[in-house]
């Protein structure tokens, strides 16, 4: 038998169209920057530097939404890792993803009350949201900001070194996307994912 977990709060679901919003248009506007064309552009360089910009500083404001509501609500508690078992449960699950899920075997981690992910979910939501996303605003606004970025580091320019740890992270940033959008439709129906995004219910598999 299905059951339902009220498991997204108004505040969560709010931030994370909005954060997927800004994930999106920072890709496309940060590509425009770096590989158009300058007699074909994707989008004006100038506009794209405009959108960009803004997009970042909006970023950081959505970010502090996401740090604020999960101390305040306890949401924060489905991100911690226990550190013994983590390689373990690691290994259980990656082996559901690549050979039990397409056996038809049940997950070895169902979703219950206490816990909203999976150990690869969990460990990858967690360097994704404290480590990867934190890295790009900081690094993204001291390119905003040349001035306060360290000059020099072992002879290289400290800008161009903040810029391409901006870039890698960037890239990073975007295939986490690719694959959480490819892993939402891995459950009860391909589309139950995004409806409880909407209307704040995930219906586990019957």
């Amino acid at each position: 038998m299905a059951v339902k977990y009220y498991f997204y709060p108004l505040w969560l679901r709010f931030w994370h169209w909005l954060n997927a919003v800004l994930c999106i248009l920072l890709i496309l506007t940060g590509l425009s920057m770096q590989y158009s064309n300058p007699d074909f552009p994707f989008m004006r360089f100038d506009l794209a530097v405009s959108i960009h910009n803004i997009t970042g500083i909006l970023l950081t404001a959505s970010y502090l939404i996401f740090l604020v509501g999960n101390m305040i609500t306890g949401n924060g508690r489905y991100y911690h890792l226990n550190l013994r078992t983590i390689s373990t449960e690691l290994m259980k699950q990656f082996k559901y993803y690549t050979l039990g899920l397409f056996r038809g075997e049940k997950p070895p981690f169902p979703i219950n009350e206490k816990r909203k992910f999976n150990p690869l979910q969990k460990i990858s939501y967690a360097v994704v949201m404290y480590v990867f996303i934190p890295l790009l605003i900081i690094t993204g606004w001291a390119l905003l900001f040349p001035e306060i970025t360290i000059h020099d580091v072992f002879g290289v320019s400290g800008l161009h070194l903040t810029d391409l740890l901006h870039l890698i992270i960037g890239f990073f940033v975007s295939v986490f996307l690719i694959v959480h959008i490819y892993f939402s439709t891995i459950g009860a129906t391909p589309l139950s994912h995004f409806k409880a995004m909407f209307n704040g219910w995930h219906k586990t598999h019957d």
